[in-house]
């Protein structure tokens, strides 16, 4: 085996690696979240997060809009930086929301006619890509950093409107839902 073989099996097997790292982060962190929700800590009031989630949500959407800036100006550095910001921020959402909701009891949205139907429209949507979204993430940011582009971009072209939309519409749910929060 010559040099060039031996360095595509080294390739190829850190691909692999990471992809199984992928994997896993992609099937545990729903299934995990889903589980949480089944846990109750009575007693913790962690009232005040909702409007702090829904706000790194929104800054998560502007922070994705400046990574899609920074590439299409072909400044790779700073579009890693901002994507390396929107992956902390989903994950401090995440944390956020499951601390709130195993801490509290979940509120009813309490609009009546056609906006209840608008509501439950934006947040099932919501909620179905907010799990979709999670391997996209874990596979478009996995192939940007192996520095294989052309699937990166590829994947982009998935990932990105639909991250963007889960960002946005978690703050639109929440200003739909906030009314009828009891604190």
């Amino acid at each position: 085996m010559n040099t060039i073989d031996q360095i595509d099996k080294l390739d190829k097997d850190k691909d692999a690696k990471y992809k199984k790292i992928a994997v896993v982060i992609s099937v545990i962190l729903p299934l995990a979240v889903a589980a949480l929700f089944g846990i109750k800590i009575e007693g913790v009031n962690l009232h005040f997060l909702p409007p702090i989630y829904a706000t790194t949500n929104g800054i998560t959407a502007i922070v994705l809009l400046l990574a899609l800036i920074a590439i299409k100006n072909k400044n790779v550095k700073l579009h890693k930086t901002f994507i390396n910001i929107a992956v902390i921020l989903s994950v401090a959402f995440l944390v956020m929301y499951v601390a709130y909701h195993i801490t509290s009891d979940s509120t009813k949205f309490g609009g009546e006619g056609f906006i209840k139907y608008v509501y439950y429209a934006i947040l099932i949507s919501h909620i179905i890509l907010s799990i979709s979204v999670t391997p996209f993430v874990c596979f478009t940011y996995l192939r940007g950093w192996l520095g294989d582009i052309e699937k990166h971009k590829k994947l982009t072209r998935i990932t990105f409107p639909l991250w963007l939309y889960v960002a946005v519409s978690g703050v639109i749910v929440y200003l739909m839902i906030s009314p009828y929060y009891i604190y």
